[in-house]
């Protein structure tokens, strides 16, 4: 069915880490194009991308001042404290036996065998006190037992996500903030204040209906947080045959108004390599003030597209920056670097469960679109760039930026809401800068909420 204005639309972004520059060059086309989106969605770092463009903060993720132009990304999803105390120790332990082993070999006489066995205890003793030291400082969790080995804490998941967590949540209080250069306040009141602002600024240029999806590791199951506009909110959390709506449905304008922001750093922070983001929820709740452990799953774009279908949306319009499957005989190099290998099973698992969503979208929309790459060097974790064997030359995150704009002008702009007549005296006459859009039903508006 072709495009039409008219239906309920939902923009949805979906990726990990890095590939939240490609959300930010589409959404630059988008708001040049004055393309209407009332529900933005996301999971992942396309989570964080709805935050701020469901309260009018857009251009800060792709301007030249924006998040993916001055910000240093490369610590985005970093080893741990206790990931390094154990790759110190290893290389002490290493140096400690060459060092005995030379001493020895060497006939060495102010030292006997047995003085430099005590002195290679010794200091593997003190080394590994020390990691057990670092381990329980930085252990986690701080608000739930955990069982186990104690040697167990010696290692733990081997990622931070911290950096890409606090980005984010810094980047939504200077938006919500006003002029306060002031540090912000713990996430539940960020994410208290956020639900205001958007709640009161629904129903004006530039604010939209925001849904967003992480995973809940003690419930196994999706978490939906929402905050959206009558008669929607009342479906969205409405009680529902077999399900405990209370459960997995967070309404960020009434009970689960705190936890916007906790949802999102759920989603920020990838399964197994990173240790889950804690939320504790509030007491008179349905979890009765639970800790639980959130995170992202690639396969959630499935659970995102149903809510959004409950939600009265009939058009979707995907933004992924996972390229199409591969031709033939043009397989990739393997990756040894364990950050490239967690990103290319991602990558795949994004890739599959996309796929696995379109063939369900026909049925629940009137309309579903997709931008995506049909190249796409950088992985999930790529923060710093990365080297593309095709092209024989290294790839940077704003050539990523730049794609996601490319890509949502040629797929989808032009081809759908071109040819669908909308704007189309716009389109053809538009330039590249962020002056060509329309105010009245664009996706952004030019007032800070």
């Amino acid at each position: 069915m072709q495009y039409s204005p008219v239906r309920r639309t939902a923009l949805v972004l979906c990726g990990t880490g890095a590939h939240g520059a490609y959300h930010a060059g589409a959404l630059r086309a988008l708001h040049e194009a004055g393309v209407k989106v009332d529900v933005v969605a996301g999971r992942g770092v396309g989570a964080a991308g709805a935050l701020l463009v469901a309260a009018h903060g857009g251009p800060r993720l792709w301007e030249p001042g924006g998040l993916w132009h001055v910000l240093q990304p490369r610590d985005f999803y970093r080893w741990t404290g206790r990931a390094r105390a154990l790759v110190v120790l290893g290389v002490t332990t290493l140096a400690i036996v060459i060092a005995s082993l030379t001493m020895l070999a060497a006939g060495a006489r102010f030292l006997s065998p047995n003085q430099l066995g005590a002195v290679a205890l010794a200091s593997l003793g003190a080394a590994a006190g020390l990691a057990a030291t670092l381990a329980a400082a930085r252990s986690w969790p701080s608000r739930r037992r955990s069982i186990g080995g104690w040697w167990w804490g010696a290692f733990g998941a081997p990622f931070d996500a911290a950096p890409a967590r606090r980005t984010f949540t810094d980047a939504v209080w200077r938006l919500i903030g006003g002029a306060s250069q002031e540090a912000g306040p713990p996430p539940a009141a960020t994410g208290r204040r956020y639900a205001e602002v958007l709640a009161e600024g629904l129903g004006q240029p530039g604010c939209r209906e925001l849904m967003i999806v992480a995973t809940d590791l003690d419930t196994r199951c999706d978490i939906v947080a929402a905050l959206l506009a009558e008669p929607y909110r009342h479906e969205f959390i409405a009680p529902r045959a077999g399900r405990e709506r209370r459960a997995e449905a967070l309404d960020l304008a009434g009970a689960g108004r705190d936890h916007a922001v906790d949802v999102m750093a759920g989603a920020l922070t990838p399964p197994v390599a990173c240790e889950a983001w804690p939320v504790t929820f509030a007491a008179d709740g349905y979890w009765r003030g639970e800790t639980h452990r959130l995170c992202d799953r690639p396969g959630s774009i499935v659970r995102l597209l149903e809510e959004l279908s409950g939600a009265g949306v009939s058009q979707v319009v995907i933004v992924s920056a996972v390229a199409a499957m591969a031709v033939p005989h043009r397989l990739r190099a393997v990756r040894r670097d364990p950050l490239g290998r967690l990103g290319e099973f991602v990558a795949a698992a994004e890739a599959a469960a996309l796929h696995d969503a379109l063939a369900l979208a026909d049925v629940r929309f009137d309309a579903c679109y997709v931008i995506a790459p049909s190249h796409n060097p950088i992985g999930p974790f790529d923060v710093g760039g990365a080297y593309d064997e095709t092209s024989d030359r290294r790839h940077s995150i704003g050539e990523l930026l730049e794609g996601g704009y490319e890509d949502a002008y040629h797929q989808f702009i032009e081809p759908v809401v071109g040819a669908s007549g909308d704007q189309l005296p716009q389109l053809r006459g538009r330039d590249t800068t962020p002056a060509g859009h329309m105010h009245d039903q664009g996706l952004f508006d030019d007032a800070d909420p």
